[in-house]
């Protein structure tokens, strides 16, 4: 069985509310979510799968603990282990939606681990995001809790029913 942890940034509390509801999904134990703010990038070198969060503020930017948490995370050697992104936007926001997704991946698309958890984001009007990586495929789960919430959950379940396949 893969173990699974979780690392989020948040700021309001939407995204710490999206690392619950996940967790919830993959059934990971509270002692297994981290708030990046007071966790050691290294830690994420104990899990087979690592499961990284962070909302999108102002001209598409990580947060604040996050930036600092990825500095710190592409130093590290992960070969042998999962990432899977998430990140909580708004819509409206829409030449940046969710760009945070797409700026962790790829500064941690060279430490060796393999990248999974890539998603639609049918349901959302935007124009543009870092996330996309292909037309219509995002590098992980993007979340508009604000403008959508009715899509959250749903998002949530079949997310991590492929992050269980992958």
């Amino acid at each position: 069985m893969k173990k699974y942890g979780i690392f989020y940034a948040s700021s309001t509390g939407r995204t710490a509310k999206a690392a619950e509801a996940i967790a919830a999904a993959l059934d990971i134990p509270a002692s297994d979510i981290h708030n990046v703010a007071d966790t050691a990038p290294s830690e994420l070198g104990s899990y087979d799968v690592a499961i990284l969060g962070s909302p999108t503020y102002a001209a598409g930017d990580m947060q604040p603990h996050m930036e600092d948490f990825i500095d710190g995370a592409q130093a590290l050697d992960l070969s042998g282990h999962k990432l899977a992104f998430f990140g909580t936007g708004d819509d409206t926001m829409s030449r940046t939606f969710c760009s945070a997704v797409g700026d962790m991946a790829k500064a941690l698309s060279h430490t060796g681990a393999v990248q999974i958890g890539e998603f639609d984001a049918r349901g959302y009007v935007f124009d543009d995001s870092e996330a996309e990586i292909a037309p219509g495929v995002y590098a992980g789960l993007l979340l508009d809790d604000i403008n959508h919430p009715e899509l959250t959950s749903g998002r949530i379940e079949a997310w991590a029913a492929k992050l269980r396949a992958e």
